[in-house]
């Protein structure tokens, strides 16, 4: 059984999912890795920005709490609502890609060799 697996497009990805952020950060990282990286960025430099993303989100999110909180005129609580909202997808999808992560290295250690 030959199976081939095609490389997986962390921009596209992050693009098709609603995060133009993630996609713009990763399309950087890979411009600045050059070379032959510069195709393909590596598993640990699009994670950890995706997690410096949605860390991002909930920092911005927080403040635009605090600011509604405040009386602050300029911040509007639906502008602050769909920050809320967009932190927490964002860490709910962080949480999963580890508990995949957890459970794929379970299978992995769970192999008879």
């Amino acid at each position: 059984m030959d199976v081939k697996l095609k490389p997986f497009d962390f921009a596209q990805a992050a693009a098709r999912a609603g995060m133009p952020q993630v996609a713009e950060r990763v399309r950087q990282a890979t411009q600045e890795a050059g070379g032959a990286a510069a195709t393909q960025p590596s598993f640990h430099t699009s994670f950890s920005q995706a997690l410096k993303s949605v860390s991002q989100a909930q920092m911005q999110s927080s403040e635009m709490q605090r600011q509604v909180q405040l009386g602050n005129p300029t911040v509007s609580i639906e502008e602050t609502m769909v920050a809320m909202q967009k932190a927490q997808i964002g860490f709910q999808a962080t949480l999963q890609v580890r508990n995949k992560l957890a459970q794929a290295y379970t299978d992995i250690m769970n192999m008879a060799v």
